[in-house]
C-alpha cells in the first residue's frame, strides 16, 4: 500500500510517527533536511515517487526534531536529501544503527559525509546533475569572453562608442580550465565543438586522463600567463584556499577575463581587487565570492570589470529537479544490486567543489 499525501498529513497531524505497517518489503526511508528546500527539490511528482518505492516515514527530519523521532529511526535504512542535508555526528548515527544510505540530491558533500564514511554508510550524490547547469554557464561566458565581449559592450558605451572590435574570437584562442573534475570535465567536453585550445591545471589529473579529455597539462602559472580566458573550477579545500593571488592575476594577458563558477575561498580577494583596480583591461565574472555575497562596501559592486551573479551558475528553477530524478534512479539501480554512477568515495572528496 502506498501512502497518499492525504494519509501521510493525516498521519503527521496525528502523531502517529511510525512507518507504514504495510510496507511490503520495501526499504524504510524518510527524508531529512528543511521543508522548504526538500519541496523545492522533490517536487513534481518526486516525493509521491520516493513514497511509492518505500516505506516512507510521514515527517521531515532536521536536527531541530531529530531528538523527538529518533526512537522510531531505528529501522531507517535509507535518508533521502538535498541542500540543507544536517550533520549527523557519532551520537546521531548511534541512533540510525540500521541506515545504509543516503541519496543526496545537490552536490558537494564535504560537510557531512565523514561520519557516514567511517560507518560505511553509502553516500550517493547527484554531482554530476549539478554539473551540468554549471557547464552550461559556464561555456555560455567562455564563448562571450573570447569575444571580449564583456570589454567591447563597455567600451560601446563611451563617446567614442565604437572604437572597433578588439579579442580573440572563438578560434584558436586558449582557455585554461582550474580543476578537471565533475564540473571542469563537463566544460571540457563542451567546448570540444569549438576550435579552441584548453589548457588545465589540476594536480589530481593523470596524464592518461588528460589525453582521453584532448587538454594540455600545465602548471598554475602557466594557465594565467598564456589563457585568454581562465575558469576556476578549483575544489574549496585546504591546500586550495588562497592559492590564486596577486603573483596569478597580474600575469594575466591582455583584455583576458577570469570566471569563477568555483568557490570564492580559492581567491585572495583583496589581490584580485587590486589587480583589476590596476588593469581595467581585465574582465572578471563572479559566481561565487569570499564572503558571499561580498560586504556591502566591497570595490566588486563598483569594478567597471566586474560582473557579479548571485551564485546561479548551478541548478536553479526546474534544473533542481534533475537532482532529485538522479538520485532516483540511482535508489533504484541500489536496489536492484546494480553498478552505481554516483556513489562517492572518501578519495573522492579532494576533487569534488
Amino acid at each position: 500500500m502506498i501512502a497518499s499525501n492525504v494519509e501521510l498529513t493525516a498521519r503527521i497531524n496525528g502523531a502517529a510517527y511510525s512507518f507504514l505497517s504495510e510496507g511490503g518489503g520495501r526499504k524504510k526511508a524518510a527524508f531529512f533536511g528543511e521543508k522548504r528546500v526538500i519541496d523545492l527539490v522533490y517536487a513534481e511528482g518526486r516525493r509521491e515517487r520516493v513514497s511509492s518505492l518505500t516505506d516512507l516515514y510521514p515527517a521531515l527530519i532536521s536536527m531541530d526534531n531529530f531528538e523527538e523521532h529518533a526512537d522510531h529511526l531505528r529501522d531507517l535504512k535509507v535518508i533521502f536529501s538535498t541542500w540543507s542535508m544536517p550533520f549527523l555526528g557519532p551520537a546521531e548515527l548511534d541512533r540510525l544503527p540500521s541506515l545504509k544510505a543516503v541519496f543526496y540530491a545537490a552536490g558537494s558533500v564535504q560537510d557531512f559525509a565523514y561520519p557516514l564514511f567511517k560507518r560505511d554508510i553509502l553516500v550517493v550524490s547527484a554531482w554530476r546533475a549539478n554539473a551540468i547547469p554549471v557547464a552550461e554557464f559556464t561555456v555560455a561566458q567562455i564563448l562571450l569572453s573570447t569575444k571580449a565581449y564583456w570589454s567591447n559592450t563597455r567600451k560601446f558605451r563611451q563617446p567614442d562608442h565604437f572604437p572597433g572590435f578588439h579579442g580573440r574570437g572563438n578560434y584558436g584562442a586558449t582557455v585554461a580550465i582550474l580543476g578537471a573534475g565533475a564540473i571542469g570535465s563537463a566544460v571540457i567536453e563542451r567546448l570540444k565543438p569549438f576550435r579552441l585550445k584548453v589548457i588545465v591545471f589540476d594536480p589530481f589529473l593523470s596524464n592518461e586522463d588528460a589525453v582521453r579529455l584532448g587538454v594540455e597539462k600545465v602548471s598554475l602559472r602557466e594557465a594565467f600567463e598564456r589563457a585568454y580566458v581562465v575558469s576556476n573550477h578549483l575544489a574549496d579545500v585546504p591546500e586550495t584556499r588562497g592559492m590564486l593571488d596577486a603573483s596569478l592575476f597580474a600575469r594575466l594577458p591582455q583584455d583576458a577575463t577570469f570566471i569563477n563558477t568555483g568557490r570564492g575561498a580559492t581567491v585572495v580577494e583583496p589581490d584580485m581587487i587590486t589587480v583589476l583596480s590596476e588593469r581595467p583591461d581585465l574582465s572578471a565574472l563572479l559566481d561565487v565570492t569570499w564572503p558571499e555575497p561580498p560586504s556591502a562596501d566591497s570595490p566588486l559592486f563598483s569594478l567597471p570589470n566586474v560582473w557579479l551573479s548571485p551564485h546561479i551558475a548551478g541548478s536553479v528553477g526546474d534544473e533542481v529537479l534533475r537532482m532529485a530524478d538522479f538520485c532516483i534512479e540511482e535508489f533504484c539501480a541500489w536496489e536492484k544490486g546494480e553498478a552505481l554512477r554516483y556513489a562517492v568515495s572518501p578519495s573522492m572528496l579532494a576533487n569534488l567543489a
